[in-house]
């Protein structure tokens, strides 16, 4: 019954912005961290950017100073501003959860496309 849903994606063109966010539901996602994945065509799935319950964040250098994630804890949901896109950030987005003891990801959502023309 855990499930992460994504919502936000879309076309946009370089330099523009777009939201992200990322519902979870089903159990309490206390304790553990959340963040987001991509897989670019042809490319293997790269790790981006995740929150710790805390707020504790970690970046990927591919999207340092562009992308900015963020965390409502009551509503189990977090969220990914891209500001700044380039081509090169084409990918299925993968919003992802997992326990802070295990650094595993256990909970994945089903993917969410975003697209930047240049």
């Amino acid at each position: 019954q855990v499930q992460l849903v994504e919502s936000g994606g879309g076309l946009v063109q370089a330099g523009g912005s777009l939201r992200l966010s990322c519902a979870a539901s089903g159990r309490t996602f206390s304790g553990y961290y959340m963040g987001w994945f991509r897989q670019a065509p042809g490319k293997e799935r790269e790790f981006v950017v995740r929150i710790g319950w805390s707020g504790v964040t970690n970046y990927s250098d591919s999207v340092k100073g562009r992308f900015t994630i963020s965390r409502d804890n009551a509503k189990n949901t977090v969220y990914l501003q891209m500001n700044s896109l380039k081509p090169e950030d084409t990918a299925v987005y993968y919003c992802a959860a997992g326990p802070t003891a295990t650094g595993t990801y256990d909970y994945w959502g089903q993917g969410l496309e975003v697209t930047v023309s240049s």
